[in-house]
């Protein structure tokens, strides 16, 4: 079964970035990359949300939900199915017999990914726009599942995951810096200034 994905742009992003920022990639890339982090049932079908936003919007959302009042690459939503209501007035956690109309779609839950800042830390750590939209995913989606990265433990587990993804679909170690690149790059913005 495949991850169905809802992806808007903000309508802001357009006059919010440079000549210099990339288009985001296209659907089917962004589909692929998160049916590779799935990590649940074959069976199911998750649904996911997913929306890419500009630097404001994504400092006001970074602001209202984390307290930190910066914008940042990725942010994710799960779905609390404890608190879904459902037609016919019931809730999941009171009708687990009827859930079974659930487990064909799975709602997942949201991911915003600023581009912005997507494409500044690509050039920070001297790697490509796309292997870094890559782990935005990848990483988006193992947090709508459960997966976190506040305890060392948690994070070390995480991060194995998302280095085997990252490398199933063809892409480096998203944790390591690219140093010879980065320098490459830092000597050649420092020539454009």
């Amino acid at each position: 079964m495949a991850v169905h994905m809802d992806i808007q742009i903000a309508d802001d992003l357009a006059s919010a970035t440079s000549s210099s920022i990339e288009e985001p990639p296209p659907s089917n890339l962004l589909c692929a990359w998160a049916q590779a982090a799935w990590q649940g049932d074959s069976n199911a079908e998750p649904v996911i949300s997913l929306r890419i936003v500009s630097l404001d919007e994504s400092q006001q959302l970074n602001h209202n939900y984390r307290g930190k009042n910066k914008a940042t690459n990725v942010l994710s939503f799960p779905m609390q199915m404890d608190e879904l209501q459902v037609p016919g007035d019931f809730t999941l956690s009171e009708q687990n017999e009827q859930t079974d109309i659930f487990t064909a779609q799975l709602m997942l839950g949201d991911l915003a990914i600023c581009a912005e800042v997507v494409e500044r830390e690509a050039k920070e750590q001297g790697k490509s726009s796309q292997a870094h939209w890559v782990h935005m995913v990848v990483h988006g989606m193992l947090h709508l599942q459960g997966f976190d990265h506040i305890e060392d433990d948690e994070a070390g587990e995480m991060e194995k995951l998302e280095i085997s993804i990252m490398k199933r679909l063809g892409f480096s170690d998203p944790y390591k810096i690219n140093t010879l690149e980065h320098a490459e790059l830092s000597v050649a913005e420092k020539n454009n200034e």
